[in-house]
């Protein structure tokens, strides 16, 4: 089997061969893709299942339709974002359950500059707790602001990336991205502030 990820194929060729039926190349675009699809849809949905269901779904509708890409268009990357943000709209119409993501190095990072941008935490403890308040507050957000944030924060994209995939020009991405991180940092301040309480109390008085 060849092996396209070492071959250095761009997306767009791996796509034009996997539609022409050589299964190498489509598991070669689904694992340099894969990945990037299932935060994506993770962070949107607050589902690891709701997660897995649209990543399966991107790509077998890739594979339908994947002759409606034009690569003078844009990347396939961005294409198939394209794909996965009709499916995870799809998905916020049904009734959703939240889903913690345990040990998430994205949304503690993202728990900690919200924080420190107003007091850094003590204790690791507290920051856990920041983790899933902030998993909480980005699915609270209106869609405008949470993508920005899902994409720039927890998936890492560049402002350019973002702004390609959700067609706006960069300074829109940097503006709504901006709102939202004051939007989190107030609905983190309750709990910062009960944080601050416990630690102006020392440890007297600690029955543990």
């Amino acid at each position: 089997m060849q092996n396209f990820l070492d071959e250095g194929c761009s997306d767009a060729v791996l796509l034009k061969r996997a539609l022409a039926g050589e299964e190498p190349a489509f598991l070669g675009l689904y694992e340099r893709l894969k990945a990037g699809i299932f935060r994506y849809a993770f962070y949107m949905t607050g589902s690891r299942t709701a997660a897995e269901e649209v990543t399966q779904e991107v790509f077998l509708t890739l594979l339908k339709e994947g002759g409606n890409y034009h690569e003078d268009r844009g990347e396939v990357g961005a294409f198939v974002f394209g794909i996965a943000r009709n499916f995870v709209r799809r998905f916020e119409h049904r009734e959703r359950a939240f889903e913690p993501l345990p040990e998430d190095d994205m949304l503690s990072n993202l728990a900690g500059g919200l924080m420190e941008a107003q007091d850094s935490l003590a204790a690791q403890v507290a920051r856990n707790q920041v983790t899933e308040r902030v998993q909480a507050a980005v699915a609270s957000l209106p869609d405008h602001y949470r993508q920005p944030v899902v994409l720039c924060d927890l998936c890492e994209l560049s402002y350019q990336e973002a702004a390609l995939r959700l067609g706006c020009a960069v300074g829109t991405i940097r503006s709504r991205l901006n709102r939202a991180h004051r939007l989190l940092a107030q609905k983190l301040q309750p709990l910062k502030s009960r944080q601050a309480d416990i630690e102006a109390t020392g440890t007297e008085g600690c029955l543990i």
